[in-house]
């Protein structure tokens, strides 16, 4: 699949995704859902492998990976942000979660020795600042205490535990795990850990049967995990995470545009320049490096004695 495609996928499937978490609010604690979610999205894949003869398979170095990146990303960095829900705006969860772009960059040079070009350093800082702009009445409103800290750094230390799955993901492509059966198993490890958590702080397990609920389940399962994380970790693993993390500062902005059509939400002039702060980086980030020209015949050295 071409790569434009898995990155407007990535972008539109999250961007959206929000409208459904509205219908998870109610009966079932969030904690609880976010299990559910992740435990029939690894039941979809699991499925799919069996359906298409994927082999599931792997040495224990590799399940071991998967749990890593199950505990990472589809467990650990949800319950820091439902736990920083509570404590900041979502304004500013969305700008510290925009540093993932950072995070990916720092740690492909800690863990892969890789470098990221300039013009991508550049395009990060313009995204994160195009989106402190977007947010930027949430954010001066808000008066510090140590709740809110304590919401900062939640916000923060779960965005890094997610760069860390990112981490893991390049470690998959380099090891020849395929997105598909890595996410399954990732998945499923993340669910396991997800149901343990939400026995701990949300106990007793509630379910509800309603409509809205389980249409909204089936969306984020499906569509939300399946379809969206393995666009995006396609992506990491096509482009390079710190690239493919530009879509943390791009799926907020589609947010605020269904709420501009559905929830009478107004733009500022801000957040107008925010706007084009983070296309600029956009277009930083994605576009190709123009290869070297190729030295004419005549001008190459010679080498013959």
């Amino acid at each position: 699949m071409p790569i434009s495609i898995l990155y407007i996928a990535t972008v539109a499937i999250w961007g959206t995704s929000w409208f459904a978490l509205r219908f998870q609010i109610g009966q079932v604690p969030e904690l609880q859902s976010i299990a559910y979610r992740f435990l029939l999205a690894a039941a979809i894949l699991i499925l799919w492998c069996f359906a298409t003869r994927r082999r599931l398979r792997f040495g224990w170095r590799d399940h071991l990976f998967c749990a890593i990146q199950g505990a990472t990303l589809f467990w650990f960095n949800y319950l820091l942000f439902y736990f920083a829900t509570a404590r900041i705006p979502s304004g500013l969860m969305a700008v510290c979660f925009s540093t993932i772009l950072v995070m990916n960059i720092a740690n492909g040079a800690i863990f892969f020795g890789s470098r990221a070009e300039r013009r991508v350093w550049i395009g990060a800082l313009l995204g994160m600042a195009g989106l402190g702009l977007v947010f930027l009445p949430e954010i001066v409103g808000i008066e510090f205490s140590r709740a809110h800290l304590e919401g900062l750094l939640l916000s923060l230390v779960a965005t890094f535990s997610a760069s860390l799955g990112n981490m893991v993901s390049v470690r998959h492509k380099r090891a020849g795990m395929p997105v598909v059966e890595s996410n399954a198993l990732g998945m499923g490890y993340g669910a396991l850990l997800g149901l343990a958590a939400a026995g701990l702080f949300s106990s007793p397990f509630r379910f509800d049967v309603e409509a809205p609920y389980l249409l909204s389940l089936g969306y984020l399962a499906f569509f939300a995990s399946v379809i969206g994380f393995g666009s995006y970790l396609t992506l990491v693993q096509r482009i390079g995470a710190d690239r493919a993390a530009y879509a943390s500062v791009l799926f907020p902005l589609l947010a605020l545009l269904l709420s501009t059509l559905f929830e009478g939400y107004r733009w500022t002039l801000p957040a107008g320049l925010g706007i084009l702060l983070v296309l600029a980086g956009n277009l930083l980030v994605l576009l190709r490096a123009k290869p070297a020209p190729a030295m004419p015949a005549a001008a190459l050295p010679r080498t013959e004695p």
